[in-house]
């Protein structure tokens, strides 16, 4: 809904003044990593665990938390909401069991610093095809994670400001560039962070502001009632195929890139029950103020129905405008435009990573080319952000995507595809390199299949995938023989060893045992 002139220029400036809050931190990190790779792409492995647990959910929740969940529970009430639950008990999980073990490992595996070079070391495989074959899943499902951001943010500037849905977009994906390009892992990390608390005190501010508005908990209920009393049911309006194909977004966790290489990035093992207690805080926080503002906004637009936004997932912002000061709903506004862009940035930056370290190296050391110096790995880097972008927003043109679908689509592909082999890898010694092969192609292709399907409509397409990953996965491992197996064995103990006390790995390779 149009604001007016001066309300316009408020808002305007508080967006700005967050741009520009955002390149100033991404300055800041070029300033510490400009010419180091390993910091380009992990942060030297220094972050404290609340960067990590904040930069870790911040890039995760991104433009569905504000705009796609709101809409949906908007439109069919709380039996949407199955989707948070699952998301919220995977990632306590994911924190749980993976973080302190992958953290140990990535550093023993020969100080792996990306999630298909982890992979390659891990299983000792000297085809490189596993790398090559995790590389391309990488770039093909992030491409439509990234082009899911871009249609936020061009819905976003159309809702808030009226400007035209491809110029919005545009703006958002140059100042995202700006600041990834120049930041790298670093610079992704600290803007997660302020944009991580930015919508958490967004998404508890609009609902509790709404609720006052509209004169208590008791009349918001009422209101919401009038609408339809099933709205606020868990089980009225879903069947129990589609409850479990909501809860079943907390399986694609264990296979997200962007989310666990925070794991990858903490200072030690035991810095990961500190982040999982602060992140998974954060979380909850989030999970009740998105369901609280789409609830909320049902009540306060059968109220007042003149002001109802002609786009469900435009709730947030459509509620934002008519409860605050034109400054301070700027503030609110800027806070979907922070989850939208945290997420993109960590993508670019794995997206990054994937083309220079897991796809090029090979690529030259296959051709016998010298090995060339960290700064130009790093201004290759930069170069892979800006052709993915390039990419996503090509793909992000049509607003008629829907953004919820964009995210169920790319969050199914890597759950699937990697979520079952980060787990087995990590917590069986027998997995193969043929087995993580299967499993991931498997899931991948299932995920991809299934979700092109009328399948889809029926059952997320996670679920199958995840199962025929892990099937796959084992049942050829079972029948394979691993590489250097007892090399593999002495790496293996010593990352439970590390991950059960805490410790960083030492300098060096782990020794085979007697």
């Amino acid at each position: 809904m149009p604001a007016s002139t001066n309300g316009d220029a408020f808002q305007l400036a508080a967006v700005i003044l967050y741009f520009a809050a955002m390149v100033a931190i991404g300055w800041f990190a070029y300033l510490r990593t400009k010419d180091d790779l390993d910091g380009y792409m992990l942060a030297d492995r220094g972050l404290k665990p609340w960067v990590a647990a904040l930069s870790a959910g911040a890039s995760d929740m991104s433009g569905w938390l504000l705009m796609g969940l709101p809409g949906a529970i908007f439109v069919s009430g709380l039996d949407q909401s199955w989707i948070m639950i699952g998301l919220v008990v995977g990632a306590w999980l994911n924190w749980r069991l993976v973080a302190p073990r992958l953290r140990s490992y990535t550093e023993v595996a020969d100080d792996a610093i990306t999630i298909p070079s982890f992979f390659e070391k891990r299983l000792h495989d000297r085809s490189r095809m596993l790398r090559v074959t995790c590389g391309v899943t990488i770039l093909v499902f992030f491409t439509f994670y990234v082009s899911s951001g871009m249609v936020a943010s061009g819905k976003f500037f159309d809702s808030a400001f009226g400007v035209d849905y491809t110029v919005g977009m545009l703006i958002v994906a140059g100042v995202t560039m700006l600041y990834t390009l120049v930041g790298g892992f670093l610079g992704a990390s600290l803007t997660d962070v302020a944009q991580g608390l930015l919508v958490v005190t967004a998404l508890i501010a609009v609902p509790v502001v709404g609720i006052v508005d509209l004169g208590g908990v008791g009349v918001t209920v009422d209101q919401i009632r009038d609408v339809d009393p099933s709205l606020l049911s868990f089980f009225a309006g879903g069947s129990l195929l589609g409850i479990i194909s909501a809860a079943a977004w907390g399986l694609g966790y264990f296979g997200q890139p962007h989310i666990i290489v925070r794991f990858m990035a903490l200072r030690s093992p035991a810095d990961a029950p500190t982040a999982r207690r602060i992140g998974i805080g954060w979380m909850v926080l989030c999970a009740l103020g998105a369901v609280g503002t789409a609830l909320v906004g049902i009540a306060y637009f059968n109220v007042h129905a003149a002001d109802k936004p002609a786009d469900a997932e435009t709730v947030f912002l459509a509620m934002s405008q008519v409860l605050f000061h034109p400054f301070i709903a700027g503030l609110v506004l800027a806070a979907v435009l922070a989850a939208i862009m945290s997420t993109i940035s960590s993508q670019l930056i794995v997206c990054s990573s994937a083309l220079v370290e897991d796809l090029y190296k090979l690529v030259a050391e296959k051709r016998g080319a010298r090995p060339l110096a960290d700064a130009t790995y790093v201004r290759l880097g930069r170069l892979g952000v800006l052709t993915i972008a390039v990419i996503a927003v090509v793909l992000a043109l049509s607003p008629s995507n829907s953004i919820l679908d964009l995210v169920a689509f790319a969050w199914s592909g890597f759950g699937a595809a990697f979520g079952p082999a980060i787990i087995l890898s990590l917590f069986w010694r027998r997995f193969t390199t043929a087995g993580a092969m299967t499993g991931i192609i498997v899931g991948a292709v299932v995920a991809f299949a299934w979700g092109q399907s009328f399948l889809d409509d029926h059952l997320y397409g996670i679920v199958p995938a995840f199962a025929a990953s892990v099937l796959a996965a084992i049942a050829v491992s079972l029948n394979t023989e691993r590489s250097e197996p007892e090399q593999i064995d002495a790496e293996f103990d010593e990352a439970a060893r590390l991950a059960r006390s805490g410790k960083a790995a030492e300098t060096g390779p782990v020794a085979t045992r007697d």
